[in-house]
């Protein structure tokens, strides 16, 4: 069947549609993410669709265009974000859009094309195999959840309780404090921080489908998390505690809060988010329950270029973070923005 392929420039509801027909359909296939990342970052975006004759949708790619001179010229499918890529009905349609792809690569001289696919790999393209996502399935009650965990894992949930760390679930009015956090542990990791404008359009442009879950010692927050959910998954993608209160596990109070929101909701899988197999953050979500899902970033290269290497085990970046570590956290909040938004 013959499928053509545009740029979608529509208000977002047939987007949205055929999105959700798709089993391998992922939150950040949703059309609202477009406006989050063109007013937060400034990014051009081009969300491509394939049609037939009929001119229902068959198929559609998500991409974001990033160009600056220290990190380079490149498209996303998404930045900021674990997944995206294709999302089709077909082949013909993946096919189709692949090509507009390349065509498009061409058209703005960027060196590749990074597509983060969650459940398959392309055949045939070149593909980092460096990250898992970890996924925690979800009983039906909380009760039945809390059976399911480790020993260790309860009793330092129970520690933060005792500790007399409390939770509380918000919108907006939590960002404040939520933000705060986030600058903190970035700058302890040594990672630019996002705008707090990023996290306040996130939130409104999905005020349905986010929440922020945040832990308060004596009135001060102490850890926080982002919450995001679509269809049976429920995700925390942004998440952080203050290391000075790391013996009163605060982080793991968070996170079961977190969970038994999920199951409130009805979620069937909680989604902690991408890791590193072997390190911190993977044994942290590990212990959970959590189990590994392989990552599939697949690249379309223009003519002589090679694969990125945007990560902080590259070595030309360790004496840049080792730096950022030592700065103010008020200095990161200003510097930060103006370079986290060319890391995607």
């Amino acid at each position: 069947m013959e499928l053509t392929v545009h740029r979608y420039q529509e208000d977002g509801a047939e987007w949205d549609a055929f999105v959700a027909s798709c089993p391998a359909r992922t939150n950040y296939h949703r059309y609202g993410w477009r406006k989050v990342i063109e007013k937060s970052f400034g990014h051009s975006t081009h969300y491509l669709v394939a049609r037939n004759r009929n001119h229902e949708i068959r198929g559609v790619l998500p991409l974001a265009h990033m160009k600056s001179a220290l990190f380079g010229n490149f498209l996303v499918s998404l930045p900021f974000f674990n997944y995206g890529g294709l999302l089709c009905a077909e082949d013909t349609a993946a096919a189709r859009l692949l090509e507009s792809s390349r065509d498009l690569l061409r058209k703005v001289d960027a060196g590749h094309a990074e597509l983060r696919h969650f459940s398959a790999s392309l055949e045939g393209f070149a593909t980092k195999l460096h990250k898992v996502t970890m996924i925690l399935r979800l009983e039906q009650n909380p009760d039945a959840q809390w059976q399911t965990l480790d020993a260790k894992v309860r009793n330092q949930v129970r520690k933060a309780e005792k500790n007399g760390l409390r939770s509380v679930a918000g919108h907006l009015e939590l960002l404040d404090g939520f933000y705060r956090v986030f600058c903190r542990n970035m700058r302890d990791l040594g990672t630019p921080v996002y705008g707090k404008n990023f996290f306040r359009n996130v939130l409104e442009t999905f005020p349905e489908t986010t929440r922020i879950i945040s832990i308060i010692l004596d009135g001060k927050t102490v850890a926080s998390g982002l919450l995001t959910w679509f269809g049976d998954t429920l995700e925390v993608p942004w998440a952080s505690s203050i290391r000075d209160f790391r013996e009163l596990c605060p982080n793991n109070l968070l996170y079961w809060e977190a969970i038994k929101f999920a199951i409130g909701r009805g979620a069937r899988e909680f989604d902690f988010g991408r890791s590193t197999p072997g390190e911190g953050t993977y044994r942290f979500k590990k212990q959970w329950g959590a189990e590994p899902h392989q990552l599939y970033w697949n690249y379309l290269l223009n003519k002589d270029a090679t694969l990125p290497e945007l990560n902080p085990a590259n070595p030309k970046y360790r004496l840049a973070i080792r730096i950022w570590q030592c700065l103010p956290v008020a200095v990161t909040k200003l510097l930060g923005p103006q370079i986290v938004r060319n890391i995607p």
